[in-house]
């Protein structure tokens, strides 16, 4: 699975090019951003910040980082391992059949990774933004370059995104064609609307330069800085294939790759316009694959459902959590229709506007389970969520992490983001 901030330039940049039509970029995003069947498989991007061992205050420098990445790059991995523009590391798993084997794949690499990084007296925390260190670029590259000057134009919160921010992303199939709890248009809708509880639930990010933001979610609050174009969902009415494409067509483009040097960085072209005006040149399938990885919604359709909400969490084993949850509420058809009857009311929160641009989404980033509606909704999820992981087969270690979760953050209204600020004003938050 690529890295959340554009991936690798597709081999296509040096391949000759053939122009794509608008009629024919509509087709292809129908046919490729979601690929319906059975629910089978599962998959986890798990972003972590790097930081010194012995106190992540400390700054590392990028020679230490380089040295230590290094090393990574020589140990035997099941999990796609790559870099963030501002030094972050990133494991993504592959596709697995089961919750058990997508933990049990994720958690032997995660201790291989910090096995060496150790050697390096380094470890990977996990938190939502860096509460203590400026956004620093790590990797130069013309495409991560593009990048900043695209999301410079919007203000400061494109460079935390791309440097000081981390997630747990779950990836989910789309779901089957025909309605029904599992089906694709059920759970796009569902993922939009759960979306904001997980947002809540799992907030861990009230810090920037060691003070309270004001927001549980900073991570998510820079998302919806970097603005709907960029980084919003399309309305959701109508077939959700329809809506991603023309948000697609009409999003704009973040840079056209060049052969060699600079990536032009064109402003306020869309995708659209760009098939029509064929300039700087026309656009290709290739352009098309990568403009794809430049678009960054809360839920991003990429033949399966990328679910990018979720703050990074706490702890070694932290990511499970959100992980199991997410799974056990999408691919559990008894638990999909319980989560589904406890969200709908939220819904009307989220007026017409999309996703994270409306006020449940900013509510959740803002409040975390403070909010009312959102700490009911997500005790009625959890709950359901704890009956269906037995019957998913998962293992009674993760069924017990969820527990533990659901006692000490959601049965009491808060979340990881909670246990930050206690600390920061010298509380004790030992349960």
């Amino acid at each position: 699975m690529p890295d959340s901030t554009g991936g690798s330039p597709p081999s296509g940049c040096t391949r000759p090019r053939t122009s794509v039509s608008e009629a024919e970029v509509e087709a292809l995003v129908r046919g490729i951003c979601f690929k319906t069947g059975p629910p089978r498989t599962l998959g986890v991007e798990v972003e972590w910040l790097v930081h010194e061992l012995r106190s992540p205050q400390l700054p590392v420098t990028s020679e230490r980082l380089a040295a230590a990445y290094a090393a990574l790059r020589t140990v035997p991995l099941g999990s796609a391992l790559t870099v963030e523009p501002g030094g972050q590391l990133e494991l993504s798993s592959p596709p697995a059949a089961s919750l058990t084997e997508c933990v049990d794949t994720v958690s032997a690499d995660l201790d291989a990774v910090r096995a060496t990084l150790r050697e390096h007296g380094l470890g990977l925390v996990g938190i939502g933004h860096d509460p203590w260190h400026e956004p620093r670029r790590y990797l130069r590259e013309p495409r991560y370059d593009a990048m900043e000057t695209c999301l410079d134009r919007r203000g400061p919160a494109g460079r935390a995104m791309m440097c000081t921010s981390a997630s747990v992303q779950v990836c989910l199939d789309a779901g089957h064609e025909e309605p029904g709890p599992l089906g694709h248009v059920r759970r796009w809708w569902l993922a939009h609307h759960l979306g904001a509880v997980l947002v809540a639930a799992f907030a861990n990010s009230p810090l920037a330069g060691n003070e309270p933001t004001g927001w549980r979610s900073t991570r998510q609050l820079l998302w919806m800085e970097i603005g709907a174009g960029r980084a919003g969902g399309p309305p959701l009415d109508g077939d959700p294939r329809a809506a991603w494409a023309r948000h697609v067509l009409d999003a704009p483009v973040m840079c056209v790759r060049q052969e060699s040097g600079p990536w032009d960085v064109p402003e306020g072209l869309t995708f659209r316009e760009w098939t029509r005006s064929a300039a700087p040149r026309p656009p290709t399938e290739e352009d098309l694959g990568y403009h794809l990885t430049t678009l960054f919604p809360p839920v991003r359709p990429r033949g399966h459902l990328e679910l990018r909400m979720i703050d990074a969490q706490p702890g070694d084993d932290g990511w499970i959590v959100p992980l199991a949850v997410t799974a056990a509420l999408f691919d559990d058809p008894e638990a999909a229709e319980t989560a589904y009857r406890a969200v709908k009311p939220l819904a009307e929160r989220a007026e017409p506007l999309p996703a994270p641009h409306n006020p449940l989404w900013t509510d959740a980033a803002r409040h975390g389970l403070n909010d009312p509606e959102l700490h009911e909704a997500a005790v009625v999820c959890f709950a359901a969520a704890l009956e269906a992981l037995p019957r998913m087969g998962a293992a009674p270690e993760v069924t017990a992490a969820v527990a533990a979760y659901r006692d000490r953050y959601i049965s009491r209204g808060r979340c990881p983001a909670d246990d930050l600020l206690d600390r920061l004003n010298g509380k004790d938050i030992r349960t």
